[in-house]
């Protein structure tokens, strides 16, 4: 999970132009649109889960309750990954298993 997170925060700074930031600057469970955090905004919002879904091919549901938790750290969008590449995989595994 840790190269995750670091690949994540890696995605942020290159697709939020955070130039004065590198991936050990941010803390992974730093709120995100905190001041006391990084301090994104809403725009840095909707930038963050085009580059995921872009990324990842993840599914995220603007008008969802639970979206704005998943987006709150680099925990917790590391963990909205995991849980949507699980999935996945195991659907590999079993058409593998199949064959």
């Amino acid at each position: 999970m840790d190269s995750l997170k670091l690949e994540i925060k890696q995605l942020l700074i290159d697709a939020l132009d955070l130039e004065d930031l590198t991936p050990a600057d941010i803390d992974d469970d730093a709120p995100l649109f905190a001041t006391d955090g990084v301090g994104l905004d809403s725009i840095d919002a909707l930038e963050i889960g085009i580059v995921l879904r872009r990324h990842y091919q993840l599914t995220i549901a603007a008008n969802d309750e639970s979206t704005r938790e998943h987006f709150r750290s680099i925990n917790t969008l590391a963990a909205l990954v995991a849980s949507q590449r699980e999935p996945v995989q195991a659907g590999n595994e079993t058409t593998k298993k199949g064959e």
